[in-house]
């Protein structure tokens, strides 16, 4: 399978979606964004993995009540590769802006599949980046 430009930018466009549904409270219209079978992945964030459409729902519904909650979902540096058998694997970076003010960056990797809806995640992982990359860990250190 070769990636038209019209798959990325269908695939960019369906990444960019996230934030406006979830920040919106339009989770009715997740089936827009991920497969009836999504396996959201959020262990980094201390939530676990979560089956299903109907099961991210409920999960998406209680977290966005929950004290510290993201406001704000934004996505950027989308780099998508071929993966065969209809499926891209897409890697992405994410800024999430608290109720306070507080912004926090994630990593996005996601497993994005083509069906009779068009292009659908039908696994994410989101890692939550604590501290840069290749800096010394300091937790436990004298300050």
């Amino acid at each position: 399978m070769t990636l038209s430009v019209e798959d990325r930018l269908d695939i960019s466009e369906l990444l960019a979606l996230h934030g406006h549904l979830v920040d919106n409270g339009e989770l009715e219209r997740l089936d827009e964004l991920f497969t009836d079978d999504i396996v959201y992945e959020t262990s980094n964030l201390g939530h676990g993995e979560v089956h299903g459409l109907a099961a991210f729902r409920d999960m998406a519904r209680a977290r966005a009540g929950a004290p510290g909650a993201p406001v704000g979902h934004h996505v950027t540096n989308i780099v998508l590769t071929e993966a065969g058998d209809g499926r891209v694997h897409a890697r992405s970076k994410g800024i999430g802006a608290g109720p306070d003010g507080e912004c926090g960056s994630v990593s996005y990797e996601d497993v994005i599949v083509r069906g009779e809806r068009g292009w659908r995640i039908s696994r994410r992982r989101i890692t939550l980046h604590f501290t840069p990359a290749g800096a010394p860990d300091t937790e436990g250190a004298d300050t």
